[in-house]
Parts: structure tokens; sequence; C-alpha cells
């Protein structure tokens, strides 16, 4: 399982086109701090419908955005 599933769950339960969340929001929803292997497991969004579209680590946000077909 991936460490980041508790993230992409939420992303796909409340169904948005579009998230930026910030890395507290990320640690509320998945009990740790946001890392990088955040961009080793990205690619798993596609399995919920989403994709990674930006990442600030100066402002500390990521950006995901819903797959359209």
């Amino acid at each position: 399982m991936s460490k980041y599933k508790p993230l992409w769950e939420y992303v796909k339960k409340n169904n948005k086109d579009e998230y930026k969340l910030s890395f507290d929001e990320v640690k509320k929803i998945t009990g740790f701090e946001f890392d990088h292997a955040f961009l080793t497991f990205k690619k798993e969004l596609a399995d919920y419908g989403y994709e990674f579209k930006k990442l600030s680590l100066k402002e500390k946000w990521v950006q995901i955005v819903k797959q359209h077909k």
C-alpha cells in the first residue's frame, strides 16, 4: 500500500476539479510530514482520476487536478 493512499482517497472522495493543499493539510490527511517520496508516488493519482499539477517548496503547497479524458 502506498504511504500516500490516504491523500489519494481524500482527493477522490471529495471529488473537486482542483486541489491546492498546503503541506500542513497533507500532514493532517496522511498523518506524516510531506516529503520527497511524494514525487515517487504521484503517478498513483491516475488510478484515482487525478494528476499532479504543480508543487511549491517555497510556499509549501501541492496542486492536484482532475484528469479530463
